[in-house]
């Protein structure tokens, strides 16, 4: 017995009966010999660290661009801090941690530069030349791993990953018990630990931008949640934990999914959307972003890693520019703006 089996023999002794055991994978689409040490879902994690997608969230807005400021959270300490949230409840749980991390850490993968208005900016200027088209970044991180990273070859993660990554988003939907979205529990685990880290570390960041204070936030929330950032983590984790304890689904109480919701709501109020410098810097980077889509509908000849024959037809080179703008950094997407207003 290798060490691999050794280790999928204790995941049946010791995981919960509704965990994905890894020996009990649905597979990948090209089957591949198995790996003498690592289970299938610590490949899985292994290759999505090693992605150049990967390493490009560094460079990639969460909500404030501000590449002075060394202590704002990025697209990478975001998905980071969602990785190690979804570990501490798929613990606790006996759930697949590995399968939990795998998921965590290529759930954004995909994500524009200049964050959410970047992913509204693109889903918009494709629907210009692709009506029926829309860009979401769950779909383009799926798209990542399956078709652009590894040359075009794709990293051929298992279902489970896949399916994972897919329905990690929730956009603005209340977080009750979810009869949708991922399939597996730790999926689900990822999913809601994905809104823990965004309500809490959007108002931390908020506040160190002075937009709010701790004082603003509402009191109906932070009588069940808390006053500190660690504290309203605690709480969250530990009533998802819980609520979903024994159980065949992943649950909050209602007093905590409502105290959620609430300051869900409050940041989409008053951080959000309010044009406060920071937004309206990101909405103008948004515009750009519209404009660069536009320059390279006419000019596919610069997208990069597409031959002149592949974009021949009009979806196809939108799916292309969909692709090379959703890949940028901010950094680089703003060297490309520079360009572009020389060539124009």
């Amino acid at each position: 017995m290798n060490i691999r089996e050794h280790y999928e023999q204790l995941e049946q002794q010791i995981l919960s009966p509704y965990a994905v055991k890894s020996a009990e994978s649905k597979g990948r689409k090209c089957e591949e010999e198995k790996d003498p040490i690592r289970t299938e879902f610590q490949r899985d994690r292994d290759r999505i660290v090693h992605t150049k997608a990967f390493r490009r969230l560094k460079h990639k807005t969460q909500v404030f661009i501000d590449p002075e400021e060394d202590h704002y959270r990025t697209r990478l300490t975001h998905t980071l801090e969602v990785s190690q949230i979804a570990r501490t409840i798929a613990r606790a749980l006996r759930l697949n941690e590995d399968l939990t991390e795998a998921i965590a850490l290529g759930h954004d993968l995909g994500h524009t530069p200049f964050g959410h208005v970047g992913e509204t900016a693109l889903d918009e200027v494709l629907r210009e030349f692709v009506p029926d088209a829309r860009f979401h970044h769950a779909e383009q991180s799926l798209r990542v791993v399956d078709h652009i990273e590894n040359k075009g070859k794709g990293l051929n993660l298992t279902w489970e990953v896949r399916n994972g990554i897919l329905h990690h988003s929730k956009g603005k939907e209340d977080l009750g018990i979810d009869l949708r979205g991922p399939a597996t529990l730790e999926g689900k685990v990822v999913r809601i630990a994905d809104r823990i880290a965004y309500i809490n570390h959007d108002i931390d960041d908020s506040i160190r931008a002075g937009l709010i204070s701790d004082s603003d936030l509402p009191e109906e929330c932070t009588k069940v949640l808390g006053h500190r950032y660690s504290e309203r983590i605690a709480s969250m984790v530990i009533d998802v934990v819980t609520a979903s304890a024994g159980r065949n689904s992943i649950s909050i109480s209602e007093s905590h999914r409502h105290a959620m919701n609430c300051l869900k709501d409050f940041l989409f109020e008053r951080v959000y959307g309010v044009d406060h410098h920071g937004i309206v810097e990101l909405r103008e980077a948004g515009e750009k972003l519209k404009e660069l889509f536009r320059y390279y509908m006419s000019h596919p000849e610069e997208l990069s890693g597409a031959s002149g024959e592949d974009l021949a037809d009009i979806p196809t080179r939108a799916r292309a520019a969909c692709d090379f703008i959703a890949g940028m950094t901010d950094r680089y997407a703003q060297r490309a703006f520079k360009l572009l207003a020389g060539n124009s």
